[in-house]
């Protein structure tokens, strides 16, 4: 992925990576625009959990995570950039709108707001209580924590019935709770699920409750048709899984007040996708619309970007506004040229453009930093010095070096670990119990940015909260490398820890610490563990990590 600068001036921004911003991201930057696309998640959208895109047209068969990364490739080959932040607020007056994120502010003339939707939560009992210790939102990101078990999947969907066929992989039986007479959702899906050897449906029904003792344990469902309950209860000493696809809610309530909305929270758009405010559309699922699907996704983020164009143009025709149309063209013009580098080679875990990419960003830290890699005879150790050489090859502000175990002796600490240290060798607290690929390469490369300086951008009021922690304080993140929601919080555990001498942040690959899952009973990630005591679930930003800190 593309890495920008933490501020910066744009023709266009695109808040929210799913199918509808980079599509729009791509139209854009092939038109010549510099464009920057902000997501706060996970590149790609909530469609990356989906495992077998049939109806997409051109493809004939692909899975969400392949399609949004062909389409992310695309739009940075034109230009575009990306950058992982969050948006705290935006200022939509006058011709040039302001786009405040945890990282930076950043400013264009047009903007497409293609945010997308959460998952909705039930409201069930229990819920809240056992979420990350068997109640899970996602197949892609938690399935295998239930291997060999019984897993309920709540819901009638395109999502439910897609995502109980996916779990099957894993769970020992698979039934699915559909509140309605049928599944919702095109024949074609549902009928995969209805006739899979593994899978028992119950119409009609919804689920009251959930119950254990920190694992789950037994839940109460109840049959509207008939009005009785019933309940399953685990065998003996196990646990099993509730996946909740309910539907989604639209990601708006920020926007209340400066965009119109309707009485759901979706934005309301013309034929072009122009919201109520000027130089401002949005695109996809976050829109008023009959079908929400890729491609329909994908279509309004084109509208929306070729309308967009039209404005931008006519926008700096204004005198005014002449000089903020040179002070940009440069950088636009060196963007897309340096996009235009092709990588070509196989068999390396950093790729020539992800190093051009790398280097641009380390040729700005304030100080050299080292990675070091402490390792065994494990393969993820071999993996690791394999790692650890290509990273070494970028910049000389990053050294790297490695040592085998029979080097450094008996010291009680985990390894294979790589560890970021100062030039002097002290310890940054930023530890990777794990290669570091997947999503979370994005969260390393961070790391090393917010050790060595300047940092990414946080409060004076988060600075200060930082600052006024009781150390020492180590913070556990346990991952999967598959995980879209884990490098959110192990980035914010990072920056805490570069600011704050007394403050450890170690991100683990739980898929090689079996003994942590079990010990800490993780059953979804990414899972956060305060001084090996306090354990806490999901994504978790600086500010959400400070609470968490200051409770403890």
């Amino acid at each position: 992925m593309g890495f920008c600068n933490m501020t910066g001036q744009y023709d266009v921004i695109v808040v929210g990576a799913g199918p509808a911003g980079l599509s729009a991201a791509l139209y854009a930057a092939r038109a010549k625009y510099r464009v920057l696309v902000l997501e706060k998640e996970k590149m790609g959208g909530q469609i990356t959990i989906t495992s077998e895109i049939v109806n997409y047209p051109g493809v004939e068969k692909t899975n969400g995570t392949e399609l949004t990364e062909q389409m992310r490739r695309q739009a940075e080959a034109f230009g575009a950039e990306f950058a992982m932040a969050e948006v705290k607020g935006i200022d939509l007056a006058g011709e040039i709108k302001t786009v405040k994120t945890d990282k930076g502010e950043y400013q264009a003339p047009g903007i497409v707001l293609a945010v997308g939707a959460n998952p909705r939560k039930l409201g069930f009992a229990g819920e809240r209580e056992y979420q990350g210790r068997g109640v899970a939102y996602c197949a892609t990101c938690d399935g295998e924590f239930f291997t060999g078990m019984d897993v309920f999947v709540i819901g009638g969907g395109f999502a439910a019935a897609e995502e109980a066929v996916f779990l099957t992989k894993y769970a020992r039986k698979v039934t699915i709770i559909v509140r309605e007479e049928d599944f919702t959702c095109a024949k074609a899906v549902a009928d995969k699920a209805k006739n899979h050897e593994k899978i028992e449906v119950h119409y009609e029904t919804e689920i009251l409750e959930a119950a254990g003792d920190g694992l789950l344990r037994r839940a109460r469902f109840k049959d509207n048709a008939s009005g009785k309950e019933w309940s399953y209860e685990a065998p003996e000493g196990t646990s099993f899984g509730i996946f909740v696809f309910a539907g989604y809610v639209p990601d708006t309530k920020w926007l209340k007040g400066l965009v119109e909305l309707d009485g759901q929270g979706y934005i309301i758009t013309d034929r072009d996708q122009k919201t109520s405010v000027e130089g401002v559309y949005a695109a996809g699922d976050v829109c008023v619309k009959n079908l929400r699907q890729v491609v329909t996704a994908v279509s309004d983020g084109a509208v929306a970007a070729t309308s967009l164009e039209r404005y931008v143009s006519e926008t700096y025709e204004k005198t005014e506004l002449a000089g903020w149309k040179a002070d940009i063209e440069e950088k636009r013009t060196k963007n897309v040229e340096h996009a235009s580098v092709s990588d070509l080679n196989d068999g390396v875990l950093i790729t020539g453009e992800m190093k051009s990419q790398l280097a641009d960003l380390f040729s700005g830290l304030q100080n050299r930093i080292v990675v070091e890699g402490v390792l065994d005879g494990s393969p993820m150790a071999d993996e690791m010095e394999q790692f650890l050489e290509e990273l070494g090859d970028i910049s000389d502000m990053v050294e790297c070096r490695s040592r085998r175990e029979s080097d450094k002796g008996k010291e009680d600490e985990e390894y294979p670990v790589l560890r970021i240290l100062k030039e002097n060798g002290d310890e940054t607290g930023i530890r990777f119990y794990a290669v570091p690929g997947g999503h979370e390469f994005n969260s390393f490369v961070l790391a090393i940015y917010n050790a060595a300086g300047p940092g990414q951008p946080i409060t004076d009021e988060e600075r200060t909260r930082i600052g006024k922690l009781k150390g020492p304080v180590n913070i556990k993140i346990a991952v999967s490398l598959s995980c879209t929601m884990c490098p959110a919080t192990v980035m914010a555990a990072g920056r805490i820890a570069a600011e704050h001498d007394g403050v450890e942040a170690w991100a683990f690959d739980l898929a090689h610490y079996p003994e942590m899952k079990e010990k800490y009973q993780i059953m979804s990630v990414p899972c956060t563990i305060i001084n090996d005591r306090k354990v806490v679930f999901g994504r978790k930003t600086v500010d959400d990590l400070l609470t968490v800190l200051e409770e403890s």
